[in-house]
């Protein structure tokens, strides 16, 4: 998170936890006062660094005003330990970003995702961007709610997820999938959204139990990657909860 305004607002939330304020050796300790008192009060240490390593961290170098924050996730886990607590034959509908390169659409589809009540969201460490400032902003700041599942690669998390008796199906228009709408989903389902240019990746394609299309009229091939995040996150729940 960055901007002084946003970082003393995270910091003025009791229910953020931040991990540490990082501010330019060139901000004058009068623009920064107001962080510096409500860093103290809630404990959180803040380091200087060069200008030009805060834009770097921020991604932003227009707007992040010389001053970020790291703020922790407090629904992020291990898929593995999402796993571990979910009971046996427990329904959970997920999704997995597979190579989802464009932080904007990350965060756009943390958002919808959060929104439409899905269980977890898979973001690999590997492939996809981190939940980084420009995701945050794209999440409209949902992304430190989001329910997020981390894995090392796509391809490892789709084999966990499989070994742990969930069905995962990844988002493709190509003819031979079932049709979302028509055909009904598995009680534990998770469902791939690949690359925005490239769909869905070869090693990943291996860890699929099928795939599913979004039915499309009007001569449009497919969706945006985060539009189409929002209707299958929609339709899982609309299944769960009719």
């Amino acid at each position: 998170m960055y901007g002084r305004k946003p970082v003393l607002e995270a910091l003025a939330d009791p229910a953020l936890s931040v991990d540490k304020v990082i501010a330019a050796e060139d901000l004058s300790r009068s623009a920064l006062g107001p962080i510096l008192s409500a860093a103290r009060e809630r404990g959180v240490p803040v380091r200087r660094a060069t200008a030009h390593r805060v834009k770097v961290l921020a991604g932003n170098g227009r707007h992040d005003q010389g001053v970020l924050a790291d703020v922790v996730a407090p629904r992020m886990r291990l898929v593995t330990d999402f796993l571990a607590a979910l009971p046996a034959q427990a329904p959970c509908a997920l999704l997995v970003l597979d190579a989802v390169t464009n932080p904007a659409n990350v965060g756009m589809v943390l958002r919808s995702a959060t929104a439409a009540g899905v269980d977890g969201v898979l973001l690999p460490r590997r492939g996809v961007p981190a939940i980084d400032p420009l995701v945050i902003k794209a999440s409209a700041g949902v992304a430190f709610r989001a329910p997020v599942l981390r894995s090392s690669t796509a391809a490892e998390g789709c084999a966990a997820l499989r070994a742990a008796g969930v069905r995962v199906l990844g988002l493709d228009a190509r003819p031979g999938g079932s049709a979302l709408f028509r055909d009904p989903l598995p009680e534990r389902a998770a469902l791939v959204l690949g690359n925005e240019t490239d769909g869905l990746s070869p090693d990943v394609r291996a860890e699929l139990d099928g795939t599913v299309a979004i039915p499309m009229r009007g001569g449009v091939e497919s969706l945006n990657v985060a539009s189409a995040a929002a209707v299958a996150a929609y339709e899982l729940m609309r299944l769960r909860r009719p």
